[in-house]
């Protein structure tokens, strides 16, 4: 079953899935900055586009762009700056 969740005023719209061993996210953000938490362990890929991620602990933001991923520890926030619409897809444990 599918479920689509919009947030920060429909600038992030994400579509949620059962994968094959994972809960799963694919989605896409508009240009922007967002602060995003975590209830899980998230593993995020850039489908298409570019990012620029503060993750916990971090004091500096990283660039990610299309076919990089990163990772981020369970119940924490991270800063996101979205370059250009972003595509992505997230899997969640």
């Amino acid at each position: 079953m599918l479920s689509v969740n919009s947030y920060f005023e429909d600038q992030v719209i994400s579509i949620a899935f059962q994968g094959e061993t994972l809960a799963t996210t694919v989605g896409v953000m508009s240009v922007g900055e967002f602060v995003f938490g975590t209830a899980q362990y998230e593993r995020m890929t850039v489908i298409d586009g570019a990012l620029e991620v503060k993750l916990p602990g971090h004091d500096n933001f990283q660039s990610f762009i299309t076919g990089e991923k990163f990772e981020v520890a369970a119940n924490c926030s991270f800063d996101v700056r979205v370059l250009r619409p972003t595509a992505y897809h997230c899997t969640y444990e």
